[in-house]
């Protein structure tokens, strides 16, 4: 930086600063575009129902809570996370009922319906972090490479930040034919990463596209985006209503619980799978994840308030983003599952399943796990069922980075 540079206005160093992973902000027909969406008001994208994005609560407790070195031991599991080894080969046949999920890790699913092969928020980034050196990093590896994953029809994209859209995956699927489909705003990063606009569909809430026979629908979520100190909630997060000939799937994005799931439910489904958040919850930002309990409840609002289906619980396993135990997550979703009557799918990273042949129940993560106190059964008993952990104080708790 030269003497000349402290000339400049703050904003714009600031942004001659920004490396290639940041993205780049809508201008231009894109940005007329989102100030035309229905759900931007006051020169940002709105929540369907109102949250706090930024964590509340004392900045001590948490900071006593996530960094002492006994809670930091139990946020990582104790040996190697059991990555399932016979991916490819699982994958070669086809599903015989028309419908497989495999789970890569956090939120990275592959899903081939009717023909189809759908890839939702993959990440195979070592770490989700605008740096290579720092961020929260992988705690098992990828079940295979991107290139050994083969040809996919379509990329889904939940929101814009890094757990779920990550710079280097995205620059090895734009070389590919796939089609990209991203909510509103979304699109600008993809552009500055080499993504042709003519391999886009670019989606507000409730906007359906059609690529090779499947609809994609990017339904309403309680979230929000960004990818910068400087976050204008220019991108939108969606969830995404996957329906071919013969199947339907929903995929969650990140989202705190709203009763909107109801209407999602009534309008796309029942769904044969859900994939839904249960992991990186915590009393400090309680508007914008879901508890396991919340998204077992999300689940059966989406199957019109009945078990249905069969839920696979995601955003959980790969990356360290919350307080919680390491194991927590699947502990609870098991447990919320038996207690509602519902079929959940526990895969190993990488372990192809048919949501109507025999699912994987068994709890792999024990092995790894520390002791846990099961504090769920005591918050449900007290508040109910869905109620998830009773929110910290409220005051301003600002902590650099994004979940």
């Amino acid at each position: 930086m030269t003497g000349a540079d402290y000339l400049l206005p703050f904003r714009t160093r600031l942004r001659s600063m920004r490396t290639e992973s940041f993205g780049a902000d809508p201008a231009g027909a894109r940005m007329e575009r989102i100030r035309r969406s229905p759900h931007f008001a006051d020169g940002m994208f709105q929540n369907p129902v109102g949250a706090r994005t930024r964590p509340s609560g004392s900045t001590v407790e948490f900071a006593k809570t996530y960094f002492q070195k006994e809670q930091r031991a139990r946020r990582t599991p104790k040996g190697t996370v059991p990555v399932h080894a016979t991916t490819l080969a699982d994958l070669a046949a086809p599903p015989a009922t028309g419908l497989r999920l495999t789970w890569m890790g956090h939120s990275s699913v592959l899903a081939e319906i009717d023909g189809r092969r759908i890839l939702f928020d993959p990440v195979w980034g070592e770490r989700c972090s605008p740096f290579p050196f720092a961020g929260p990093k992988r705690l098992h590896p990828t079940p295979l490479s991107l290139a050994a994953l083969g040809p996919v029809d379509v990329v889904v994209i939940s929101h814009d930040h890094y757990d779920h859209l990550d710079l280097p995956t995205i620059r090895a699927l734009a070389g590919t034919a796939t089609v990209f489909a991203v909510p509103l705003g979304v699109g600008a990063h993809l552009e500055r990463w080499g993504v042709p606009t003519s391999r886009m569909r670019e989606l507000d809430w409730n906007e359906t596209a059609t690529v090779a026979g499947i609809s994609l629908t990017a339904t309403p979520a309680r979230h929000f985006c960004g990818r910068g100190l400087r976050n204008q909630q220019h991108t939108l997060w969606a969830s995404w209503a996957v329906t071919g000939p013969e199947h339907r799937i929903y995929h969650s994005g990140d989202t705190g619980y709203f009763p909107g799931f109801r209407d999602i439910g009534a309008e796309h489904g029942p769904f044969d799978a859900t994939m839904i958040q249960i992991g990186a919850y915590s009393e400090y930002w309680p508007d914008i994840h879901m508890t396991p309990a919340e998204g077992m409840r999300a689940h059966l609002d989406l199957q019109g308030g009945r078990p249905h289906g069969v839920l696979l619980p995601i955003h959980w396993g790969t990356f360290n983003l919350a307080p919680h135990a390491w194991a927590e997550p699947g502990e609870w979703t098991k447990d919320a599952g038996e207690d509602a009557g519902q079929a959940v799918a526990f895969p190993r990273p990488g372990e192809p399943f048919e949501p109507a042949g025999t699912l994987p129940v068994e709890p792999w993560w024990r092995p790894l796990s520390t002791s846990l106190a099961r504090p769920w059964r005591r918050t449900e008993e007290q508040a109910g069922p869905g109620s998830g952990p009773a929110p910290a104080a409220r005051s301003d708790l600002d902590l650099a980075g994004e979940r």
